[in-house]
C-alpha cells in the first residue's frame, strides 16, 4: 500500500498530525488517558499550483486547522498559549523597531531584524513536555514512512524553513526600505508574504534535492534546531500519543477516501 505524506505539529500535551485532506490529534488528558480526534482540513481554492502563492495557501490551510482542532478537542495545548511567547512577541516588536532605526548598513539591520522576529518561535518551541512531543511527532511519521524506528529529527521538519525564510525575508525587507517611505509598510508587506512564497519553493527543492551542497547549507540551521533546541527523545508514554494521532488520521484519510 502505498504510503500517504502527512507531516504534523507538536502540542504542549501531544500531537497534530497532517493528511492530504484530513487531519488528527491525539493528547494526553490529566488523569492519563489519551483522547483523539480527527476532522476534514480547510482547504484555500486560490493558486493552488501557483509558484510563490502555493506556500502561503498551504501555510494558512496549515493553520487554519488550528480553531479547528480546539473546537473538537479542547483539552489541546498549543505552543505559543503561554505567556512567556506572548511576552517575546512584544519584545520581538520592540526590537525589531529599534534595529530599524539604528545605524546599521542595510543589510545586517534587515538580517538583525528577521533574527529577532525568530525569537518568540524560538521560545514557543521550548518546553520539556513540547521538545519530547515534537521529536515522538518525528519518531512515529518517520517509522510509518519508513519502517524502521526514526531518530528525532525529520528532513521535512519545518524548522528546515529557517535558513531560506532568513535570506528571504532579510533579502525583502532590504528592498522595502529602498522604497519611498510613504509606500514602505505596504511593500514590506508584500515582501514578507514573497518571502514566504519564495522560502517554501526552495524548501520544495531541498526536499527533491537533498544531496546538493546547497541543499544540505540551506538544511544546516533547521538541522541544528531541531538537534538542540527543538527536540528531544520520546518516552514510550510520548510516543503513544503520538502513534495514537498519526492512526487517527489515518483512519480520517480511509474514510475520506
Amino acid at each position: 500500500m502505498e504510503k500517504l505524506r502527512v507531516g504534523g505539529m507538536a502540542l504542549q500535551n501531544g500531537v497534530l498530525v497532517h493528511g492530504p485532506r484530513t487531519w488528527g490529534a491525539a493528547v494526553r488528558l490529566p488523569d492519563g488517558t489519551v483522547k483523539t480526534a480527527s476532522g476534514t482540513k480547510p482547504r484555500i481554492a486560490l493558486g493552488e499550483s501557483v509558484p510563490f502563492v502555493r506556500g502561503p495557501v498551504r501555510l494558512a490551510e496549515a493553520f487554519a486547522v488550528l480553531p479547528a482542532m480546539k473546537r473538537v478537542l479542547p483539552e489541546a495545548r498549543l505552543p505559543f498559549e503561554r505567556p512567556a511567547v506572548a511576552v517575546a512577541l512584544v519584545a520581538a516588536s520592540t526590537s525589531a523597531s529599534l534595529v530599524r532605526r539604528s545605524s546599521l548598513p542595510l543589510a545586517p539591520r534587515e538580517a538583525a531584524v528577521v533574527v529577532a522576529s525568530l525569537v518568540p518561535a524560538l521560545i514557543a518551541l521550548r518546553g520539556e513536555e513540547l521538545t519530547s512531543y515534537h521529536g515522538a511527532e518525528h519518531v512515529s511519521i518517520g517509522t510509518y514512512e519508513t519502517g524502521e524506528r526514526a531518530p528525532k529529527e525529520h528532513e521535512r521538519c519545518g524548522s528546515h524553513l529557517v535558513g531560506p525564510l532568513t535570506i528571504a525575508t532579510a533579502l525583502a525587507g532590504a528592498a522595502a526600505e529602498l522604497v519611498p517611505a510613504r509606500h514602505r509598510t505596504a511593500a514590506r508587506l508584500v515582501g514578507a508574504l514573497g518571502a514566504v512564497g519564495a522560502a517554501v519553493e526552495v524548501f520544495g527543492w531541498m526536499g527533491r534535492n537533498p544531496e546538493r551542497r546547497l541543499s544540505r547549507a540551506l538544511a544546516r540551521p533547521g538541522t541544528e534546531l531541531q538537534r538542540r533546541l527543538s527536540t528531544s527523545e520520546p518516552s514510550p508514554a510520548q510516543l503513544e500519543v503520538a502513534e495514537a494521532a498519526l492512526r487517527t488520521v489515518l483512519e480520517a484519510e480511509a474514510e475520506a477516501a
